[in-house]
Formats: structure tokens, sequence, C-alpha cells
């Protein structure tokens, strides 16, 4: 049998633990779940002592998600299989690791996710993931079931496997050997968009991603930040760009002068509806920029020697959404992927 560990990294999040772990562990048998604690003032190291089946790694700081998950399974490096990746917020089903590790079969298959739902409607995809993302041609992410702030009801338009960009980092099945063999997640991100820019590394060397919706899980979403809040903002803006300066194979500045562009359009918008903070972190998202361009310009140069083609919509989702009204999966055009 395959060594797996179920990862959940938790911060302060006792209440989602209290509601989910034992949960989790009953229907991750016969796997281990490990909580990698990322510094937790609150109770969450004595409540997880108090659970059977339950292992702690304590990091010695708090280094975001990204940083977390490498101090974590730096740790237990060599002693598994597979990882998989879990926010403390989410939920599991009932055998929902089978059809994964099924997937998995598959050598060329670097990582997998299944169906993410919402924990509050279940009835609907969670933002989060939902049925596996994808980026377009100026690398926005986006997902089946969710584009932009559209998210879909689930009534099975997405049960099919399907080869995707990226998997969610809310809930992953990864290889240990292909997480640890790139260096794991970029620290530099923090949080936000590090499991797409993980996946496109690991994509440009040969490896596949796939979404496996024959398994489910729940997620609350917004657990720890919440979807609407400025910090969100910052990060999404600035880490998107800091993903393409990374890993964007064609000519980099046109590209970047058009991402900061639409940017800035995105930015007065905010401004206009009244969301001034917004607008500010956009603006403090281009400066995150320029003061971290030459640790990532390095980057770049050490990653363009890896130039497998990855799964990528051709098209300009912008439009799609924006101006053609095409608000769902379903209804761009499926010829503009390649996979």
């Amino acid at each position: 049998m395959k060594k797996l560990a179920v990862v959940i990294l938790n911060f302060n999040g006792v209440e989602h633990l209290k509601k989910h772990l034992t949960q989790i562990i009953k229907n991750s048998s016969p796997y281990d779940v490990i909580v990698a604690d990322n510094c937790s003032t609150d109770k969450s190291i004595d409540y997880i002592k108090t659970i059977d089946g339950a292992k702690v790694i304590q990091n010695n700081e708090n280094t975001g998600f990204a940083g977390g998950y490498n101090d974590a399974l730096k740790q237990i490096e060599g002693q598994y299989d597979f990882y998989f990746l879990l926010n403390s917020d989410v939920e599991v089903s009932p055998n929902y690791l089978s059809p994964l590790l099924k997937a998995m079969d598959d050598n060329n298959i670097g990582a997998c996710q299944p169906k993410v739902l919402s924990l509050i409607k279940p009835t609907s995809f969670e933002h989060a993931g939902a049925c596996g993302g994808y980026i377009d041609k100026n690398y926005y992410p986006f997902c089946r079931g969710r584009i932009f702030d559209h998210v879909e009801e689930d009534i099975g338009q997405y049960e099919s496997e399907s080869y995707v960009t990226w998997t969610s980092g809310a809930a992953m099945l990864i290889r240990s050997e292909c997480f640890h063999s790139v260096g794991g997640f970029d620290g530099n991100f923090f949080a936000h968009m590090e499991e797409i820019d993980l996946c496109i590394r690991l994509g440009h060397k040969g490896y596949k991603f796939k979404v496996i919706p024959t398994s489910k899980v729940f997620h609350l979403g917004g657990g720890t930040l919440p979807y609407l809040s400025a910090q969100k903002v910052y990060l999404n803006f600035r880490n998107n760009l800091f993903l393409i300066t990374k890993n964007y194979k064609g000519w980099l500045f046109p590209m970047l002068f058009k991402r900061m562009t639409l940017d800035g359009i995105a930015a007065y918008k905010f401004l206009f509806e009244g969301k001034i903070s917004f607008f500010w972190k956009v603006f403090l998202a281009h400066m995150a920029l320029y003061s971290n361009f030459a640790t990532l310009y390095k980057k770049r140069k050490a990653l363009l020697k890896d130039t497998e083609p990855i799964v990528k919509y051709r098209g300009n989702i912008l439009v799609n959404y924006y101006l053609e009204k095409r608000k769902t999966f379903s209804t761009i055009d499926k010829r503009k992927l390649n996979s």
C-alpha cells in the first residue's frame, strides 16, 4: 500500500478543527492525518493532542500558506509517497481518497484534486478550486464551476475527469517527490496562487494535473482570510504578477505591460465603486512587483529550460465574461483548450 499523509495546515483554526478533524481522521483511514500548526496562538495544539489518530507538526514561525507547508513537509520528507494537502475548514466525504489514488496510478499525473463544493451551500461549487483550474492566454486563473466571482450550481455538468492547468491547494493530492523536486511552494507568494505556480512549474517539466469529480469535499472558504478582504485583493493581484514574471514563456515585458494596464482598469473600477482600500491594494501589488522583480527574474531564468507545454485556455476569459457574457465554463469555446 502506498504511504499517504493527509496534511492540514492550521493557524488559529481550533474551531475548524473541532468541527472537522475527527471526521477527517475517520474518512481518511488507514492513512495518517497530520496537523501542521503554523504558530497558532489559540488552543489548537491542546485540542489536537486530545484527538486519537491525529499527529502534529509545529512550525517555528508563521511563514504563510506556502512557507508553512514547506516547513512542515520538510520534516516528513521521505516518509510518504503522497501528500493530501487540506485546508482546516474542509469537510471530506467517506472514501474520498480512493478515486484520487486510482488516478495517480498514471505516473504522468503530478497531482489531482476532488470536486470542491461549498460547505455552506453543498449544491454549489466553492470558489477555491471548484472542479479544476485553468489559466487563459493572459494568465488569468478560472475554474470549471467558477469564473471570477460567478460560482455555478453543481447540476452534474462537470462529472467527467479532466486535465487541468492547476489543482486547488484547498484539497490537493500530490506526489511527494514532485513537491520536493521543485522546492515546494514559492515562499514569496505567502498565500494565494502558490498552488498555481507549483503546478505550472511541474507542468513545464512534463507532469499533468487532473480533477476527479467522483471524489468530493466541502469547503467553507475564507476561513482564514475573507474573500472580500482588501488583503486578499492585494495578494491576488500581486501574486498573479509574480506568477507571470516567473512562468510566462513568451515576451515578458509586453505581457506585464498588458496585465498591469488591465489591473489599472480594475483598480479604477474599484475606485468608482467606492472601494478605496481595494484601489490602494492594487497599487501596492504593483509596487511589490517592482521591489521583488530581481528575485523573480532570477527564478524565471532558472525555469526557462523547462519547456513542456501545459494545459492552457488560449482564449481571453475577460472578453468571454464581460463582453460576451459567457459566465460559465460550459459556455466558453473548448476548442481553445489545449490538453
